[in-house]
């Protein structure tokens, strides 16, 4: 969307020591892809995240309904991983000098994970601007979510007229070791649903 834009955009991701570390591999492929100036893999502290389902503390849920999904803070939620994430993304663009953060935050997180609403994103912004020189002088870094109030079938239909591939994509939080979607956890109902509610083919592979 970004890209759409006219926007020149650095790609950045995370290794915090996620069992789906897969996902570094989709990202770079998503990356070289869609053309980004440049892609870094950011190394986070494993032990300042570890107490997550993601991080191997305990089971990744599994088939799991809708209202399962949406009612508390879930097993997967990493500690304060999105604030960590854009503390390093806030150092990385200040160093770019680059004026614009994009995050992928949107609403089917809202309800279970703190670090994807609203109101902590407004906080994440007074960050950027109190806690950095830029910000100090008056050209505070902008922290945007464009995705944000969007579903993720509209997510999935605004990717599809951008000619995205989908099929290099990931979203499962407990991948076999050739990287097929388990099919059961949370993000991959959620991502099954969002293809179909689109109407748009999931060439995803799923192992159940």
């Amino acid at each position: 969307m970004c890209l759409a834009q006219g926007k020149k955009c650095h790609a950045l991701s995370f290794r915090y020591g996620q069992r789906h570390a897969v996902e570094l591999q989709a990202a770079a492929r998503i990356a070289a892809s869609q053309g980004a100036s440049s892609h870094h893999i950011c190394t986070v502290d494993v032990q300042c995240l570890a107490g997550s389902a993601l991080t191997g503390r305990g089971e990744v849920p599994k088939g799991r309904n809708e209202q399962e999904i949406g009612e508390g803070i879930p097993s997967t939620y990493v500690p304060a991983r999105n604030t960590l994430f854009v503390a390093h993304a806030l150092a990385l663009a200040e160093s770019m000098g680059a004026g614009e953060i994009a995050l992928g935050i949107n609403a089917l997180d809202y309800s279970g994970y703190p670090d994807c609403r609203p109101e902590w994103l407004a906080a994440m912004q007074e960050v950027a601007r109190l806690g950095t020189k830029v910000g100090v002088d008056g050209q505070s870094i902008q922290l945007i979510a464009p995705l944000v109030s969007m579903s993720k079938a509209e997510i999935i239909r605004v990717g599809a007229a951008l000619g995205v591939d989908f099929a290099i994509t990931h979203s499962c939080y407990d991948p076999a070791p050739d990287g097929g979607a388990c099919g059961a956890c949370d993000s991959c109902l959620l991502r099954k649903r969002g293809f179909e509610q689109a109407g748009v083919v999931d060439p995803t592979y799923y192992r159940s």
